[in-house]
């Protein structure tokens, strides 16, 4: 072992290619993306139902991460960011020719320690991380996706049922998504950004998730009216949790921990800031009281508006894209969730509110918005090399008409897939709980609840489970003659 350690200081700990600092903070703001799943959603989802839904909340959301990790690392990453596939044969600029990657396993030792590289970007340095860094990093994107989603159907999807679907969904429309936007594809040879998932990850959250709802059907009427949530406290955490994860989601998505990183964040905490203040003085404006559960709603509304530009626009245009966002989501959510269809579809967090609208405004927004002046990189001779240019600053209404055409494709692909792998798993089991199951909850589905026993709850209302009944006292017997 010492001859080992004296021997390696003439090796190089990594190969040139490899910057330490990148790598790191790639590693660390995939780690703080993952804390918004697991524990941040799960804990807030699990605080936000009512109490008898706690642990199914949280469990959808663990089973959806894990199974998402699985499908990623087999062909998912590669699926939307590797080679294109060129279906049906076609090849050049056209859709179908840059739609969607060859699917291909990423768990060989080169896969693994090689340099990540996406071969459809034929822009911009290349990265100085391995590729599993890079695979990682876009795998908790991948995964926040369903559980996001999962917002819009809880209180009433068959735990069953959900493990089949966020397989299917993961595999056939977030890569398509991915690889149409990010990795290369379509939309981004025509000029379209998504700086960090406003449209591959929220839109197609809460379009997806609206339509889950639709076709899933609502919950039982008693949760739909007493809809009070179990524990503010996990709320609370898990809503921080997300606030501080959006760091590392926003800020390492120019893959090189540099100075537009740094803007990332600080615009991504503006836009947040912003909106969240804006919520608040919404519901003094009309009357109402600043509760918890809106101001939350307020502040993802506004990580999510400024998800699609948080590098491109600068700190006016964050926080301009933080106050339109809130406000159009504001009043959606009290207003226009009053008219068809909205009204007849049980969303049961919103989600296509707060993060549908959300990321279509910001996706919309980029479009106006966007600085040229923000250097994603520098070129050789240290001007720009690459910057993304919006409606206000000269661009003509280029960006901004391929930010709506993406934005219709999102909506459009989300919802109609989403519906047929429903139907398609609606086929082999039930996507629905039983009316039995969802009166019990947490018990029926996984048998335990989220607080002691001693605690009365809808299935004990006693707080214990019902004594057995007493066996009857035996019959003496008379004595005989």
């Amino acid at each position: 072992m010492l001859h080992f350690l004296l021997a390696a200081d003439t090796w190089a700990p990594y190969p040139k290619w490899l910057n330490p600092g990148d790598n790191a903070w790639q590693m660390t703001a995939a780690t703080l993306v993952g804390l918004m799943s697991i524990p941040g959603l799960a804990v807030l989802y699990g605080g936000v139902m009512q109490k008898r839904w706690s642990v199914n909340s949280m469990m959808l959301s663990f089973v959806a991460f894990a199974l998402v990790l699985i499908v990623w690392v087999l062909y998912g990453f590669k699926m939307g960011f590797g080679e294109p596939m060129h279906i049906f044969g076609a090849s050049g600029g056209s859709f179908f020719a840059n739609m969607w990657g060859k699917p291909a396993t990423i768990l060989g030792h080169a896969a693994e320690q090689g340099q990540a590289v996406v071969p459809s970007i034929t822009t911009g340095p290349a990265f100085n991380f391995p590729q599993s860094s890079l695979a990682y990093f876009q795998f908790v994107f991948a995964a926040i996706t369903p559980i996001l989603m999962l917002g819009s159907v809880l209180g009433r999807i068959n735990f069953k049922a959900w493990i089949p679907f966020v397989l299917l969904w993961s595999s056939l429309i977030y890569t398509v998504n991915a690889f149409l936007i990010w990795g290369g594809g379509f939309f981004s040879q025509h000029g379209a950004v998504d700086f960090s998932g406003g449209y591959v990850i929220h839109l197609a959250a809460g379009v997806s998730g609206f339509v889950a709802a639709a076709v899933i059907g609502p919950r039982l009427q008693r949760d739909r009216e007493v809809d009070a949530p179990n524990n503010l406290l996990m709320v609370a955490l898990g809503a921080g949790l997300l606030w501080m994860g959006w760091n590392g989601f926003n800020g390492a998505d120019p893959y090189y921990a540099g100075a537009d990183a740094a803007a990332a964040i600080l615009n991504t905490n503006l836009a947040c800031a912003v909106a969240f203040l804006g919520w608040v003085a919404w519901d003094y404006i009309t009357g109402n009281k600043p509760s918890l559960i809106g101001s939350v709603n307020g502040m993802i509304v506004g990580l999510v508006a400024i998800t699609p530009g948080a590098g491109f626009v600068n700190g006016w245009g964050a926080l301009a894209i933080g106050l339109i966002g809130t406000t159009l989501v504001y009043f959606a959510l009290n207003y226009l969730s009053r008219l068809n269809p909205f009204r007849r579809v049980d969303d049961t967090l919103g989600v296509v509110y707060t993060h549908g609208f959300a990321g279509v405004a910001g996706g919309l927004l980029v479009g106006i918005f966007a600085d040229p002046n923000m250097v994603l990189y520098l070129g050789t001779n240290g001007t720009a090399d690459i910057s993304i240019t919006g409606l206000i600053h000269g661009d003509g209404g280029h960006l901004l008409k391929w930010q709506a055409i993406t934005a219709a494709w999102v909506i459009g692909f989300s919802a109609i897939g989403t519906f047929i792998l429903l139907k398609i798993v609606g086929i082999f089991m039930p996507l629905r709980m039983t009316e039995k199951d969802m009166e019990m909850g947490d018990l029926a589905v996984h048998g335990h609840e989220v607080y002691p026993s001693d605690v009365p709850s809808l299935s004990y209302p006693s707080g214990f489970p019902a004594a057995p009944p007493a066996a009857p006292a035996p019959v003496p017997q008379q004595p005989t003659s």
